[in-house]
């Protein structure tokens, strides 16, 4: 099952893009999937990504096999490796990096410990990979009322 979040309704139904949930995933699987290779995939190979359990490291090994070998079949190249560091990224702080509070901030949000501390790990994965970059995206203001609007 995918967690699936209201400002990317629009990619649920093409999944053009990789969702957050599966990004994810990647990171944590210490997987790079370039854009290019993940738009060769077949639909169901991607709702595959999407969808398949990571809990075990049984589950994780066999997503990773699948993901290789459907990238190798059908673009003639395997997936890239993370570093650690990357993959390090799939766990978000317990605290809310400065890059993204000063971008809350630009959009009338305090994104103080508290206030973090009540998002959920796929939350804060979301929030720091849309906004915790010096040009955030333009999913990060969406991404913050979605989260923060109780």
């Amino acid at each position: 099952m995918i967690r699936k979040f209201k400002f990317e309704d629009e990619i649920y139904r093409s999944l053009d893009c990789l969702p957050m949930a599966a990004r994810r995933k990647l990171d944590a699987l210490g997987i790079k999937l370039h854009r290019a290779q993940w738009e060769k995939l077949g639909r169901g190979e991607r709702l595959m990504i999407c969808h398949a359990p990571v809990a075990t490291e049984d589950e994780r090994d066999a997503l990773r096999v699948f993901i290789e070998e459907a990238a190798l079949a059908r673009t003639g190249s395997a997936p890239k490796s993370l570093p650690d560091s990357a993959r390090a990224t799939a766990n978000p702080p317990a605290r809310p990096p400065e890059t993204l509070t000063r971008n809350a901030r630009a959009e009338n949000v305090e994104l103080s410990d508290a206030v973090w501390s009540r998002l959920d790990d796929d939350q804060r994965y979301a929030l720091i990979k849309l906004g915790a970059t010096n040009e955030p995206s333009t999913k990060f203001p969406k991404a913050l009322r979605e989260f923060l609007s109780r």
